[in-house]
């Protein structure tokens, strides 16, 4: 059941899950087989040729994206711009003889590994049969942390405001905005194109009319967002201001092209396949920067996925910034630590901060080397944000919440400096804010837009 928390302008719903259903957690079994990079004719021939694999290609797929769920019909779906195939495990000999080709130094088969589960990252946590158990002790703490707002603080002393001092959405801007100094930063992101991979987009909010919108989806499912959480975080990267009644702004990119590729369901669960397709999309339609609130969680000294470090380096090679949300399980005894895909080496780790410019307290921690780092953090406590229709506007708490704003802003400082890919990383971790939190808890800061 939804709770309602009212604003002086506006009524947002504070969205909670809106099922108890348990949603599937582990490997689905099917497999994920990352390959060296070659032609696309080449590495549809590896997997024939290794285990008799018949395989399709997302090539033809450009603009509409793709089933995932139904590999198109063939035994593998291959993801070309990562040299990744999603491969059906219903055969068991021939996941045999791909596993043989992985042990063959000659063979351009790299990796084997499961695919697994993935679910949005939001106030409940991870939205699986153990993440609500053990994120629902804490969520009132962390709603009730939302809620000690200490006033309005006027937008012209920014400047002098304290790092330890609270922070507060005013009728010109939500108090992430002020926070990151997106406010008064004269970058709009106009074209630069931002893809939010999540549970897809309210088409027909109000606060859209106009906007260029492409959209795919990967789950088999209308990219309609029945859930909410995809909606909140493209209104935060990329949205711009409420309309008809209302004046404070919430977006960060608000010029920039929209991405929508629906990779989680209306439940806010999918699979890493999804994900990866979802990439592949995004970087062949030239996305700038790829933002991923969602993850599944991992335990001390578990290393990060081959198939999802492939990735994110495709993406840095082809000029694409991958950004992903650290994960909401800080306080857990043993899932702690940043979540996959997040702690894979070449992509962005995302941390959450409060209003007091505070580590919140679920976010995960980087504690695992290669990767599980965390790299910068983001506004992710009481953040305000468009949503499903018909409720419009909600204000959520979670690491998904900080990533769309550096995913935004990442975007104004592409768009400022020109830079891409592993330039543009850069660029948000040097230029970062000093918050005086420890690197395990918010890496290099708290980001920070461009003048």
């Amino acid at each position: 059941m939804a709770k309602k928390t009212n604003t002086p302008d506006t009524a947002a719903e504070e969205l909670l899950p809106i099922s108890e259903t348990q949603l599937p957690v582990g490997p689905t079994g099917r497999f994920l087989v990352t390959m060296a990079p070659g032609s696309q004719r080449n590495l549809i021939k590896t997997l024939k040729n290794a285990a008799g694999i018949t395989a399709a290609s997302t090539a033809d797929s450009k603009e509409s994206g793709v089933d995932i769920t139904s590999l198109s019909g063939a035994d593998a779906l291959l993801l070309e711009h990562l040299s990744i195939a999603v491969v059906n495990g219903e055969d068991a000999e021939k996941i045999q003889s791909l596993e043989v080709a992985e042990a063959d130094d000659t063979n351009p088969i790299v990796k084997v590994e499961p695919e697994e589960y993935v679910q949005a990252i939001n106030d409940e946590g991870f939205l699986t049969s153990s993440g609500q158990d053990y994120l629902r002790g804490y969520r009132d703490g962390v709603a009730a942390t939302a809620g000690r707002l200490l006033g309005i603080v006027p937008e012209e002393s920014i400047d002098e405001i304290p790092i330890a001092a609270a922070l507060a959405d005013t009728p010109q801007f939500t108090w992430g905005l002020q926070a990151t100094r997106v406010h008064v930063s004269a970058a709009t992101g106009v074209g630069l194109r931002v893809a939010v991979l999540d549970t897809g987009f309210a088409v027909g909010h109000p606060d859209f009319v106009g906007r260029q919108v492409i959209a795919a989806t990967f789950v088999g499912q209308p990219v309609q967002d029945g859930h909410g959480h995809g909606t909140h975080c493209i209104g935060t990267a990329l949205g711009d201001r409420m309309r008809a009644g209302g004046v404070r702004r919430y977006g960060c990119a608000r010029q920039g092209v929209i991405l929508v590729g629906k990779v989680l369901s209306n439940a806010g669960s999918g699979a890493d396949g999804g994900i990866l397709a979802g990439i592949n999309w995004a970087i062949q339609n030239g996305a700038r920067v790829i933002s991923m609130s969602l993850g599944a969680p991992v335990t001390v000294g578990t290393p990060p996925s081959v198939a999802y470090e492939n990735a994110g380096r495709a993406a840095l090679n082809a000029g694409s910034l991958i950004i992903a949300a650290a994960g909401n399980s800080g306080n857990h005894p043993t899932l702690f630590p940043v979540a996959r895909p997040a702690n894979s080496p070449s992509i962005m780790a995302v941390a959450a901060v409060d209003q007091n410019q505070q580590r919140a307290s679920f976010s995960c921690r980087g504690v695992n080397p290669n990767g599980g780092e965390v790299n910068i953090a983001g506004p992710g406590v009481g953040v305000f944000s468009s949503t499903r229709m018909p409720a419009r506007y909600a204000i959520l708490n979670g690491t998904s919440m900080a990533t769309p704003h550096v995913a935004g802003i990442a975007a104004l400082w592409s768009q400022r400096t020109g830079a891409r890919g592993t330039a543009l990383w850069q660029r948000l971790i040097s230029t970062a804010r000093n918050i005086g939190q420890p690197l395990q808890h918010v890496g290099r800061g708290l980001v920070q837009s461009p003048p």
